[in-house]
């Protein structure tokens, strides 16, 4: 018998080009990645000002790389499983190392834990919103909502004893002790691992007679920005979790209207 010697024919309509346009999105997502690993190189050299920045700078560019997939129609799931593992490093390890290097580190033998608990509740934060992404059965009324705290808002909620101590020094020796971070660091990965109904603005609209007073508000919230970054950003911040308990009682409100019209 001669030996049978075929040349494997590759299929014709092999991808031998991408368009640009389909490659945007992974790349915003590299900067993210990369302003997340910043983070943690200025929390090793004890520069916490940059540590957090960088943090707050990866986020946006998280809430930046969905849209620009979306608008450009480049979403893939390559670019899903990519978006997981850099959110998990920009907002579940660099968090934790800042946290650490902050506060933590001196405390005997349980210091690191905390930290670990919270890059462990971030992961699974994660892994169940993917998960989520393919399930056709959540109800409609979840369409406003998010299934816990987002991972951004847990990242900026772990460092917001930080930023409190940026402009408030009289607050440090209490914010910067042992006991205070580590029921805080609990307490945030509780909050990102619940099943606690936190608002979400993705499918949230705006009647147009509240589009200048938006814009208004907007420009105002620019400017504190510019002149008192580290104060606004705690405002936010604060804000945020004041708004976890309104957003609960909509939530259970929007529940039982739901119920009751499909009874």
């Amino acid at each position: 018998m001669k030996p049978i010697n075929k040349k494997l024919k590759l299929p014709k309509n092999k991808l031998k080009e991408i368009p640009f346009r389909k490659l945007v999105p992974n790349i915003v997502t590299m900067l993210a990645l990369c302003s997340g690993l910043t983070s943690i190189r200025y929390s090793v050299q004890e520069d916490w000002g940059k540590a957090i920045l960088f943090i707050f700078l990866a986020g946006i560019l998280d809430g930046l790389d969905g849209r620009l997939a979306r608008m450009l129609k480049a979403s893939s799931k390559f670019g899903a499983e990519l978006d997981s593992l850099c959110d998990f490093v920009s907002f579940g390890i660099a968090p934790a190392i800042l946290m650490f290097q902050w506060c933590l580190f001196d405390l005997p033998k349980i210091g690191w834990f905390f930290c670990l608990l919270y890059s462990m509740g971030m992961a699974m934060r994660l892994a169940r919103f993917n998960t989520m992404l393919e399930d056709d059965t959540i109800p409609p009324y979840w369409s406003h909502y998010f299934t816990g705290v987002p991972a951004p808002a847990a990242a900026a909620m772990a460092t917001m004893p930080i930023l409190i101590t940026f402009d408030f020094t009289d607050a440090e020796p209490f914010l910067r002790t042992h006991l205070f971070c580590s029921i805080w660091m609990l307490i945030v990965a509780y909050l990102e691992t619940s099943r606690i109904p936190t608002i979400s603005l993705k499918k949230t609209r705006i009647k147009t007679e509240y589009m200048i007073p938006l814009a208004f508000c907007v420009a105002l919230l620019a400017t504190f920005l510019f002149t008192q970054t580290w104060l606004t950003f705690g405002v936010l911040i604060i804000l945020y979790a004041l708004s976890i308990p309104f957003s609960v009682y909509r939530f259970n409100k929007e529940k039982k209207a739901y119920e009751q019209e499909n009874a």
